[in-house]
C-alpha cells in the first residue's frame, strides 16, 4: 500500500483529490493538509511514501514544503500539482527536491500513476513542460526573488528590509539588480516578468 497525504488549500480539491486516489487499490491517504506548513508538520508525523501538493498555498509554498522536506532528508517524495504550466516553476520544483510535476488539467488516471511512479524511484513530468524546463535559466538569486516577490505584494523597500532583516539601501540593491536582470522599468514590471516566467 502506497501512503499519501494531500496538500491542497482549497478544501473541495482537497477532498475531490484524496477521493481520487482512494479509488485505487494500492493508494492510502493517510492525512490531509490545507497549508504548507501543516503539510511539512503531517509528512513529519505519518512519514507517508508520497506528498501531492499545490504550489500556492498559505504559510509556505509547495516549493517550499518541497525544500524543507528535502532538508530534513525524509524518505518522502513529493509530486507538485498545479495549474502553473511554467517550466520556470518546474525546474524550481525539481531544484528544491520534488520527483513529480503534474498539471491540474490532466487526465485523472494520471495522478494515481504519478505517485506510484515516485513511490517506484522514478520522475513523473508533464512532458509539455520537460523539454523547455532548461531552455531559459532563471537569472534571480533567492535574495532577489524574495524582495522582488514582496514588492510585488505591493511592500515597501522599508517594510520589506524589515521582513527580511535588511538595510533600507540592499533591499533597494536587489531589487535595482532585479530590475536590470528582466530588463523591467519598475519594481512591479519585474515582478510581473518574473511571475509570469515561474521565477516567483
Amino acid at each position: 500500500m502506497i501512503r499519501v497525504i494531500v496538500a491542497e488549500d482549497q478544501v473541495m480539491i482537497l477532498g475531490a483529490l484524496a477521493a481520487l486516489l482512494e479509488t485505487s487499490r494500492d493508494i492510502q491517504v493517510v492525512a490531509r493538509a490545507r497549508d504548507g506548513r501543516e503539510a511539512v508538520t503531517l509528512t513529519v508525523a505519518h512519514h507517508p511514501d508520497v506528498l501531492l501538493t499545490d504550489i500556492e498555498m498559505p504559510h509556505l509554498t509547495g516549493l517550499e514544503v518541497a525544500a524543507e522536506i528535502s532538508r530534513l532528508a525524509l524518505p518522502t517524495r513529493v509530486v507538485i500539482l498545479t495549474t502553473f504550466a511554467r517550466a520556470g516553476y518546474l525546474r524550481r520544483a525539481l531544484e528544491a527536491g520534488a520527483s513529480g510535476y503534474l498539471l491540474k488539467d490532466s487526465p485523472p488516471e494520471a495522478l494515481a500513476d504519478a505517485v506510484r511512479r515516485v513511490h517506484a524511484g522514478l520522475r513523473a513530468i508533464d512532458q509539455g513542460l520537460a523539454a523547455e524546463a532548461w531552455a531559459l535559466p532563471d537569472p534571480l538569486t533567492d535574495r532577489e526573488r524574495q524582495t522582488l516577490r514582496l514588492a510585488g505584494e505591493g511592500r515597501t523597500s522599508p517594510e520589506i528590509a524589515t521582513l527580511l532583516g535588511l538595510s533600507d539601501g540592499t533591499v533597494r540593491n536587489y531589487l535595482s539588480e532585479a530590475m536590470s536582470k528582466l530588463h523591467a522599468s519598475t519594481r512591479f514590471d519585474a515582478a510581473r516578468i518574473a511571475r509570469d516566467n515561474g521565477w516567483l
